[in-house]
């Protein structure tokens, strides 16, 4: 059995018109991945520590970024591609300079992230 094919026009998931910046969740397209498209031009900029439980696959598309995954600090920078694991707390910052754009890929229709204080 065939599903129809889906469509979400950019104004479906932009937080800011003509900026690579937002979310759609998987079910939305009826299917098991949900998008967050990040983009910040600031220096130091990024979600703080959080854990997801399911895996999270990260793509940096432009810039530097530092990531903590874990116990694991990784400076990672464009065309680089790296995996959080469900039920690991991690967090990522623009390195700069300029900025920071990342697609970020999370398996699971919907997205769930439970925000974890530091310190």
């Amino acid at each position: 059995m065939s599903r129809a094919p889906k469509r979400l026009r950019a104004a479906d998931w932009q937080a800011q018109e003509g900026r690579w910046k937002g979310r759609f969740e998987g079910a939305q397209l009826d299917t098991g991945v949900t998008v967050l498209f990040f983009s910040s031009d600031e220096v130091g900029a990024g979600p703080g520590l959080h854990v997801h439980p399911y895996d999270e696959v990260f793509i940096i598309r432009r810039g530097r970024a530092l990531y903590t995954i874990g116990d694991e600090v990784i400076e990672a920078s464009e065309g680089d591609i790296l995996m959080g694991p469900a039920h690991v707390p991690h967090k990522f910052e623009n390195l700069g300079p300029g900025p920071l754009e990342t697609t970020d890929i999370h398996l699971s229709d919907r997205w769930i992230q439970t925000e974890i204080e530091e310190g």
